[in-house]
């Protein structure tokens, strides 16, 4: 089974309280003060830092004065700032780092759920919504609002962790090291991240069984690393299938007995049934069609250089880090490179559901929300860019386009310059016949789509942002299960009807939407994903040293 329930199952970040270093005492007194404060690190600057803008240290300490910030928060930031040299954590010049999405995600669900009013700030919880709900944007690090909006969000950081990571098992520095600082070489970062010890013996793998998993990956490869990588592979001039024999099928072999997909020792050069038992394991594991036969994708998935899939899964470990904790009830979760929907009762898992994702440019962020509403029969109040970009075009070319659609103009309702067009409830609507609504800053949602035939590729991100559902109907009938009122004979009436209906959820369902590109699954099996939006690529640029 290829899906990430295994991931959602480890990550339970505990309530608790965070201790500080081993053998640390509370922040507080002069007496402990320096000792409880990392060193500033003078070596970083702008040509090997995370985020390339900086800010002075004196107007942090005006931060902390005017705001009364007391000196057990205000000297972990002074501390989390020193460790990174007064570089922002949460800004770049071209926005928010994948780590403020992430944390963000991570406060404002524990907010949601943990009825903890105490963490909760409207001010930045309004400028925090505003900023993401735009498509982009840039920063200025002189700018009094985003310096106030970064200290904020390092403040709530350390709060939300004295709260939410059970005794010990995050030590303050670690927790500093969670938006990353400076540029590293991946492969000591690897080892330093592997051979790190704690006198206490408690580490944050021990609360994140999913980290755990692929922290245990990390060790795998990085050993692999060590002893020299794994085989490359020659491209093929046409697929290799089992009976064969060829000079690349012993090259094979050793690469499978490497990473596990299959016994060691066979060194023959026949492409036999314990070969191609292997190489489908090492399909499903890169998301591909089980066939056992060697293809040219395969091998080029396979010729990814070590050194780069550790880089990926050191990646993905710092996504690990900002998982919400899992719920009792009912949890959806899709994975964005893995294009799947699971759906997860009180941790099991119930089934799942290819999806087809937003296309490149119209990336679908990591985000949780409440799924609340399902609506059959939608309108599909079509975005204001795609009219501009694609639907204006088309009546250019041909006036009776809308009507030909089932789309019809509405005017320009909002005074902007754009008609608002909608597409009517139909076979034709883009929507489908339903679509299940959990508000969120980013307009996404889940929903029915004709286009059936998307489903059957394997890399599936075709849409406008919002998500597809192989199976509409059986996503309805579970979510409405235990309600007397809809059985299976009623939602099929109202998904084929001409008239819009609006349905709330007696039992709402969690959504969860990732961006795992590398993960143990539940059989224990590493897979990898395509990095569909870039946001590898991204990192990388900003994490590693080459």
């Amino acid at each position: 089974m290829k899906h990430i329930m295994y991931l959602l199952l480890g990550a339970v970040l505990l309530a608790g309280c965070l201790n500080n270093e081993e053998g640390e005492s509370e922040v507080g007194g002069d007496s402990t003060q320096k000792r409880n404060i990392s060193t500033r690190d003078n070596s970083i600057s702008k040509t090997n830092s995370y985020s390339d803008l900086f800010f002075d240290s004196v107007s942090l300490g005006n931060y902390l004065a005017n705001n009364n910030v007391p000196d057990s928060i205000g000297n972990r930031i002074i501390s989390f700032y020193n460790a990174r040299n007064y570089q922002f954590a949460w800004f770049t010049s071209d926005g928010f780092t994948e780590e403020a999405q992430a944390f963000w995600n991570l406060f404002d669900h524990y907010l949601t759920y943990s009825g903890d009013t105490t963490l909760k700030n409207k001010q930045l919880e309004k400028r925090m919504n505003r900023l993401l709900s735009e498509d982009s944007f840039t920063v200025n690090a002189e700018d009094k609002d985003v310096k106030q909006t970064e200290w904020r969000l390092t403040q709530s950081l350390i709060a939300y962790a004295s709260k939410n990571f059970e005794k010990g098992y995050v030590k303050r520095k670690e927790l500093e090291r969670f938006v990353p600082f400076k540029k590293s070489d991946p492969i000591q970062l690897a080892d330093s991240l592997l051979t790190k010890k704690h006198k206490d013996n408690k580490y944050f793998e021990d609360i994140n069984v999913a980290y755990k998993a692929l922290k245990g990956e990390l060790q795998k490869y990085y050993d692999i690393h060590k002893q020299g990588g794994l085989p490359t592979i020659p491209t093929l001039q046409k697929p290799l299938k089992k009976g064969a024999s060829a000079p690349q099928v012993v090259l094979i072999k050793q690469y499978l007995a490497k990473t596990g997909d299959m016994p060691a020792g066979d060194t023959s050069a026949v492409f036999n049934d314990t070969l191609a038992q292997g190489i489908t394991s090492i399909q499903q594991r890169f998301g591909m069609k089980a066939t056992g036969t060697l293809s040219k994708d395969l091998i080029a998935a396979m010729n990814v250089p070590v050194s780069d899939r550790i880089e990926q899964l050191l990646i993905n470990l710092d996504r690990m880090r900002w998982m919400p904790s899992q719920p009792n009830g009912t949890l959806i979760v899709v994975n964005i490179p893995e294009f799947m929907l699971h759906v997860l009762q009180d941790g099991k898992k119930e089934f799942d559901m290819n999806v087809v994702v937003g296309k490149e440019g119209h990336s679908t962020m990591q985000f949780t929300g409440t799924m609340n509403q399902i609506v059959f029969a939608p309108y599909w109040n079509i975005p204001p860019n795609i009219v501009t970009k694609e639907i204006m075009p088309e009546i250019e070319k041909d006036a009776h386009y809308l009507e030909k659609n089932d789309m019809e103009d509405q005017g320009d309702k909002d005074g902007d310059g754009i008609n608002d067009i909608r597409q009517l409830p139909g076979d034709k609507n883009a929507l489908g016949k339903v679509k299940f609504l959990f508000p969120n800053s980013f307009d996404i949602y889940l929903h029915d789509t004709p286009a059936k035939s998307l489903f059957s590729k394997d890399k599936r991100a075709f849409s406008h942002g919002c998500i597809r559902l192989a199976d509409a109907k059986k996503m309805a009938e579970y979510l409405l299960r235990n309600d007397p009122d809809w059985d299976v004979a009623k939602i099929d009436e109202a998904m084929n009807s001409k008239e819009q209906k609006v349905v709330k959820l007696k039992n709402k369902a969690e959504v969860f939407i990732t961006y795992y590109t590398a993960w143990v699954d539940e059989e224990g099996r590493l897979n990898f994903r395509d990095d569909v939006y870039g946001h590898d690529k991204k990192v990388k640029a900003q994490l590693f040293i080459h």
